[in-house]
């Protein structure tokens, strides 16, 4: 369909949930329902999750059953069938602190603490750029000109290359992650684990760069993830 490959590790992700669920229900998956769809996706309101998260996870559901109806692994009408809840206007935007508390974020990142040299870099890259996690933990090397201070990255659902100014601040932090505290590897990826095997940040990693902290000095909104701070 053409998806970006972030977009399809999310709805693989949403499947494992459904299909993990759908195994307790020790029936074979040619007999499943659309009351079984429902009785998930009610579930997952009842558990706490969002609309917004509940309607992502239908549609991805429904291209999921639209695949296996097609190959006749089940009904071909469940895809049709299956409703997420209505979600209102902007109600999908997270919630994320205020350009001051942003600041006071940046403060409290002590550098003389050795793992806070790589993380207010990447923080950094979140809060002044709004580039996503998955961007972030891509973003290699030679993606980095320092001689026209300038920083490019594959954009995740644009698809095409884009090119920033290197604002100095930026271009320091990581020049001090690069020169003090990044460990050598093979790896062509900028911010690395710190702990053996080196290999790049995880998306989830980088949701705790910025969460612990946010949560550390008091910041208080919907969502702390690097996604907040775009």
């Amino acid at each position: 369909r053409g998806l970006c490959p972030t977009t399809i590790q999310v709805q693989c992700r949403y499947l494992r949930r459904f299909l993990r669920w759908y195994v307790l229900q020790r029936r074979p998956f040619s007999a499943v329902h659309i009351t079984d769809i429902d009785a998930f996706l009610t579930a997952l309101g009842a558990g706490g999750w969002a609309r917004i998260s509940v309607k992502n996870m239908a549609a991805a559901l429904r291209a999921f059953f639209k695949f296996a109806g097609s190959r006749g692994w089940c009904v071909s009408s469940i895809a049709n069938a299956i409703r997420g809840p209505r979600v209102f206007a902007q109600e999908s935007l997270p919630l994320g602190p205020s350009w001051d508390e942003v600041k006071r974020l940046l403060e409290s990142i002590a550098i003389e603490k050795r793992r806070a040299i790589r993380d207010k870099a990447i923080v950094m890259l979140f809060a002044i750029y709004g580039f996503r996690a998955s961007e972030v933990s891509t973003l290699r090397l030679d993606d980095i000109d320092w001689e026209h201070n300038l920083i490019s990255l594959s954009r995740a659902k644009r698809r095409g290359i884009q090119t920033y100014p290197l604002a100095t601040t930026v271009g320091n932090a990581i020049i001090r992650y690069l020169q003090e505290l990044r460990p050598p590897s093979s790896c062509s990826e900028v911010f690395l684990t710190l702990i053996p095997p080196f290999r790049p940040l995880s998306r989830g990693g980088l949701y705790h760069v910025t969460s612990n902290p946010m949560q550390k000095i008091g910041i208080h909104t919907a969502h702390h993830g690097p996604h907040s701070l775009r």
